[in-house]
């Protein structure tokens, strides 16, 4: 039996397990990695968002699934389903999202895992609805959530930013349960 909840050809999903602390600290450092948040996280900040993944995951029966290359079984990211922790007209929803190695990016890795995440959720997961949302200079997340099949549906400004941030002003993208 595989150890993955989901698998495409290139990556397998799983739950989280502690060996995934130090490389995802890695990448929560890596100011590549975080250039569209509001800042990069150290070790302590990444154990405690962990920490809160794997709550989320208890609580619902889901959360971003940490992602491994199939060919090294390398941890490189996570893909997979987040509650917002914000009030917004839209929340409470499911939101679809990622983060990936720099490494490997440009690859279509963020594509596959999210398409293969979006048939589980609607399909094994039963949601009606899952939105995902970027900063509006983030344009190579905004091409992933375009590729997978959602559609634009607002912008609007995020309620933890500054409104002066140049990350405040965000797009938001939905698909529905077809």
């Amino acid at each position: 039996m595989s150890k993955y909840l989901l698998e495409t050809p290139r990556l397998g999903l799983r739950t989280w397990q502690e060996i995934d602390l130090e490389p995802f600290a890695k990448i929560n450092a890596d100011s590549q990695a975080m250039q569209f948040y509001p800042n990069t996280l150290d070790k302590a900040a990444t154990k405690k968002m962990l920490a809160r993944i794997q709550q989320q995951y208890a609580d619902y029966g889901f959360s971003v699934y940490a992602v491994d290359l199939l060919k090294d079984k390398r941890f490189i990211g996570y893909i997979g389903f987040m509650r917002p922790s914000f009030e917004s007209y839209f929340t409470p929803c499911v939101e679809i999202g990622w983060r990936l190695d720099p490494s490997v990016w440009n690859q279509g890795l963020a594509t596959e895992g999210a398409l293969a995440c979006l048939e589980y959720g609607f399909g094994t997961l039963g949601f009606q609805e899952i939105y995902s949302f970027t900063a509006e200079i983030n344009k190579p997340s905004e091409r992933v959530m375009q590729k997978i099949g959602l559609k634009k549906v607002d912008t609007f400004l995020h309620p933890l930013l500054e409104k002066d941030s140049p990350l405040a002003l965000h797009v938001l993208y939905k698909a529905n349960q077809s």
